[in-house]
């Protein structure tokens, strides 16, 4: 069941300038909806909800792909419950149908900074009035860019255990759940297998011809041991995407990551 069945209408992303949410941007419109771009270029700042209540006017479907970099709990929890609230309480006053949030696989299992704050964005969006979904994704392949782009000597490669997904299909994943109904906490969506993120930053570095030393290192604590032991994988049933790390190494994704490239936001946290 859709909320408009063929209809067109404006779909708003959150986030709409980062990697993924311009892969969003990119697909609403090719599908003949209308994007709306919230972001600090468009006039809109999330955190202080400046620019929202026009920026929402008409639309139909918020998709909530804004991100931090940040490890520290603080940081994490205090830009989520902001930009959350913002987007919620905008949201309600415009008439949003429905509101999409994507969240991280195991983000309810790892005592870890950025995941508490995934936690707290993920209690407030179903706790409020504006219908709603979550979804929760696995690591992006494009998460090993991202360690791969970081300046130094040597690529520290975190200890990973994880089923990552091209950021393409997750993309399309949250545009078809804006044509569908409010299903609170949607079917995980994971990659097709499990991949270690040494592995797959190795694989990436030989690709794109780099001859740095790849260091691989466990993040400290029960939440290092946790994310090394697997608790990034999915627990149950869950949507499996079809493009293997291997296969988007061939792919026009995989090469926008390039070093000359800005390097995309990678879902890890």
């Amino acid at each position: 069941m859709s909320i408009r069945g063929k209809e067109a209408m404006q779909i708003a992303i959150a986030g709409g300038t980062g990697w993924l949410g311009r892969i969003v941007t990119e697909i609403v419109h090719a599908g003949g909806d209308t994007p709306v771009v919230l972001a600090r270029s468009t006039g809109v700042d999330l955190t202080t909800g400046r620019g929202l209540d026009q920026a929402l006017a008409g639309a139909a479907v918020v998709i909530d792909v804004s991100n931090i970099t940040t490890t520290r709990r603080t940081k994490a929890v205090a830009f989520f419950e902001a930009a959350t609230s913002h987007l919620l309480a905008a949201g309600q006053r415009a008439g949003v149908a429905h509101h999409i949030a994507l969240s991280i696989v195991g983000v309810d299992r790892i005592n870890f900074g950025y995941y508490i704050g995934k936690q707290r964005q993920e209690d407030l969006v179903l706790s409020r009035p504006v219908p709603a979904t979550i979804l929760r994704a696995t690591q992006f392949h494009e998460f090993a860019a991202q360690m791969l782009a970081r300046r130094g000597p040597v690529v520290l490669a975190p200890r990973m255990l994880s089923q990552p997904v091209a950021a393409r299909e997750v993309a399309r994943a949250l545009v078809s759940l804006a044509r569908a109904e409010p299903a609170g906490i949607a079917p995980d969506l994971a990659g097709p297998q499990p991949e270690t993120m040494p592995a797959m930053i190795r694989q990436l570095a030989k690709a794109q011809g780099s001859h740095r030393p790849i260091l691989s290192v466990r993040l400290p604590g029960a939440a290092g041991k946790a994310m090394a032991q697997g608790a990034l994988l999915p627990a149950g049933e869950a949507v499996r995407g079809r493009l293997t790390f291997a296969e988007w190494l061939e792919t026009g994704d995989a090469a926008a990551t390039r070093p000359s490239r800005a390097y995309p936001e990678g879902h890890g946290g």
